[in-house]
């Protein structure tokens, strides 16, 4: 009796080793990357089928979108930020009247 353990599966391909600035976190932790479909026999790769697109993926946060969309994405966090006490910079729910770090009226 035989058995045939194969199929395609997906391999993850840095393109760029240039850490660049994500647009979800802020941190220099995005690379360049393209996610291409292998066939594979026994699990070990043997010849590529399909190559995907480049995207932008950050290793911190796992934050994944095209390249030429990931200025989009940073433009509409900073228009969802939240608002922050004038005295010690503290990020505060929108709720708040009073700084529960410092005490400073918002």
């Amino acid at each position: 009796m035989f058995f045939f353990i194969g199929g395609v599966q997906p391999k993850t391909v840095t393109l760029d080793e240039n850490p660049r600035l994500c647009p979800s976190c802020g941190l220099a932790q995005a690379k360049l990357k393209r996610i291409d479909h292998y066939v594979s026999l026994f699990f070990i790769p043997l010849f590529p089928v399909k190559k995907g697109e480049p995207l932008l993926m950050c290793e911190r946060c796992g934050f994944a979108a095209p390249p030429d969309q990931a200025d989009y994405f940073a433009r509409s966090r900073q228009f969802h930020r939240r608002p922050q006490c004038p005295s010690c910079g503290l990020e505060l729910d929108p709720s708040f009247n009073y700084c529960p770090r410092c005490g400073t009226k918002v």
